[in-house]
């Protein structure tokens, strides 16, 4: 029996870096850190967060892209629907919040579901309200601080350079991966 890798197997999309294909790992209001099993594609449970802290939007990763943290590029996609792991949804591109985990840059594309009404009208990181922002910042900064781990959000940039960020992780997941997969 084969099973089919999500990370390996599934398209990034037709109109990427614009619109992407988003893999959910996580549904927003969530204190599970799933996480995919980079061998079998499945999803496995990281932990339960330490802190009494919830994912504030729909959280996962963009199939076949690759990054320096030897993982598939992350990826944040807000709803208003709270969306069950192993979904696949389009996310029309906005933004890109920047950080340092445990010292590595770690960048999480920022998108709005594209087949939702409710916010596929945004077009840029800048649309969002303010204390949103501020929402996912504090989110990721604090999410760890229970398990002595540290996360620095560096800043917020808009949807140019997190396209470019998606181009430069399809690139070194073609370069890493080839045909192999």
């Amino acid at each position: 029996m084969t099973t089919t890798n999500p990370w390996h197997n599934v398209s990034p999309g037709d109109n990427a870096p614009h619109v992407v294909t988003g893999i959910i790992e996580i549904p927003k209001g969530s204190r599970a850190k799933y996480e995919l099993d980079k061998e079998s594609g499945l999803l496995k449970l990281d932990r339960v967060l330490y802190s009494s802290v919830y994912y504030p939007a729909n959280y996962g990763f963009i199939p076949k892209t690759y990054c320096d943290d030897n993982d598939p590029l992350d990826i944040l996609i807000l709803s208003q629907i709270d969306c069950v792991p192993l979904c696949i949804m389009d996310a029309k591109v906005i933004g890109v919040m920047q950080m340092i985990d445990g010292g590595e840059a770690d960048d999480k594309i920022i998108a709005v579901a594209a087949h939702d009404m409710s916010v596929n009208h945004i077009n840029d990181i800048s649309e969002l309200p303010p204390h949103f922002i501020d929402e996912m910042r504090h989110f990721f900064e604090e999410y760890k601080k229970l398990e002595n781990k540290t996360v620095k959000v560096e800043e917020f940039q808009n949807k140019a350079k997190a396209e470019q960020i998606i181009i430069d992780a399809f690139k070194l997941y073609d370069t890493t991966f080839g045909g192999k997969q």
